[in-house]
């Protein structure tokens, strides 16, 4: 009991110097500002963000592209974990790690590594190219083609960094949703003279609902506050939420209004994970079936 309480000690002490702490140093950043020497209660950096309409283009757009790279997600996701959770367990367990095995990856390497096969030399463009060569000597008119593709420094380049680097966050919570599914509902329902597919959207869909829901949230809050990927395959180009606040914190060196922008963020994130937890909440309560 006494070795529970120590570890619980420690964890809650971890936690508020790296959890706690840096959200209270970014509120009070957020609220104040520096006026001669002194800290003083400040809200003008909320007024400037909300009258500046390329502040709030950019947050809108940050919060597009990451519903956009969200429902990617869970339509590729959803799945893959049904997949997984029906296969042998003799190669389910080496199925898993595979997947997960990216994740090993360092995530900065991982967007690098993206940048090798979209630029304009990458490896996919080495592939158009041979292609349209060799389409040219069948069809002359293809050679009005472009030389190169444009899968860089663009929205959709970012929109495929999010989905490739946040993916496993979609599919792990779906995954153990349905395979703690009690495969006695499937039975019934098949005795009942539902078909598969009938017993898909009737019984594992509604079940499996808590896993989805976890997963959009694991999926769409790092997506509206990435700034790694926008930044290395946007190119500049598509400037998103989590851009302006590292360059408010490291490039301008404002960090009241970084922090205000980071207040905004969180309090969007926070409405969202409510709105997510009532839901999940509900839908167990409800029993889940429909």
């Amino acid at each position: 009991m006494k070795k529970n309480r120590l570890l619980s000690c420690v964890y809650a002490l971890w936690a508020l110097m790296f959890i706690v702490m840096p959200i209270l140093l970014i509120v009070g950043y957020g609220f104040t500002k520096s006026s001669v020497g002194k800290i003083v209660f400040d809200l003008s950096g909320y007024k400037d963000f909300f009258s500046n309409p390329i502040y709030l283009a950019v947050l809108l757009r940050s919060i597009f592209l990451a519903f956009i790279a969200t429902v990617i997600c869970l339509l590729l996701g959803y799945p893959m974990a049904l997949i997984l959770s029906k296969m042998n367990p003799k190669f389910k367990g080496l199925a898993t790690l595979l997947f997960v095995l990216p994740m090993w990856m360092n995530f900065l390497i991982r967007t690098y590594g993206w940048l090798s096969l979209l630029e304009n030399k990458g490896l996919i463009n080495m592939l158009y190219g041979s292609f349209r060569l060799w389409l040219m000597g069948i069809i002359p008119a293809v050679s009005s083609w472009p030389e190169y593709l444009p899968l860089l420094y663009n929205s959709r380049a970012v929109v495929l960094g999010m989905v490739y680097d946040f993916l496993p966050f979609m599919v792990f919570p779906i995954f153990n949703a349905i395979d703690k599914l009690d495969k006695s509902y499937l039975e019934a329902a098949g005795d009942l003279g539902a078909n598969k597919w009938k017993s898909f959207l009737k019984v594992t869909l509604p079940l499996s609902m808590p896993g989805v829901v976890s997963g959009i949230s694991m999926v769409f809050m790092p997506a509206v506050t990435t700034f790694i990927i926008s930044s290395l395959l946007g190119g500049g180009h598509t400037m998103l939420i989590g851009d302006i606040i590292e360059n408010q914190f490291l490039g301008v060196g404002d960090w009241h209004f970084g922090s205000s922008i980071s207040v905004i963020v969180i309090a969007i994130i926070l409405i969202f994970m409510s709105i997510s937890s009532r839901y999940e909440s509900e839908n167990e309560g409800g029993g889940g079936l429909w």
